[in-house]
C-alpha cells in the first residue's frame, strides 16, 4: 500500500495526497464491504457491485499516481529551463 506523504512543490506550499487517491481508497474499502456483505447474504448483485467499486478505486489511485509522475517530470523540465 502506498505511503501517505507530503511533498513540497516549488512554491514552498505543502502538497498532500490528492483527493482522487483518497476517493479511490474509499471506493476500494466500500467495494470490499459490499462484496463481503454480498457473500454473507448470498447476493450476487451486491458482490458484483463490490468488485466493480474496488476496480474503480484501483483505477482512480493509479490515475492519480500517473498525474503525479507527469507533474514531477514537468517540474524538472521547468527547473532545467530556468537554470539554463
Amino acid at each position: 500500500m502506498p505511503h501517505n506523504h507530503t511533498r513540497q512543490p516549488h512554491d514552498g506550499s505543502p502538497r498532500y495526497e490528492g483527493s482522487t487517491v483518497l476517493s479511490g481508497k474509499t471506493d476500494q474499502i466500500k467495494g470490499r464491504i459490499k462484496e463481503a456483505a454480498g457473500a454473507l447474504t448470498d447476493d450476487e448483485r451486491l458482490k458484483r457491485e463490490g468488485k466493480l467499486d474496488q476496480a474503480v478505486g484501483k483505477v482512480k489511485v493509479a490515475a492519480e499516481k500517473v498525474v503525479d509522475k507527469v507533474k514531477d517530470a514537468a517540474e524538472k523540465v521547468v527547473d532545467k529551463v530556468k537554470d539554463a
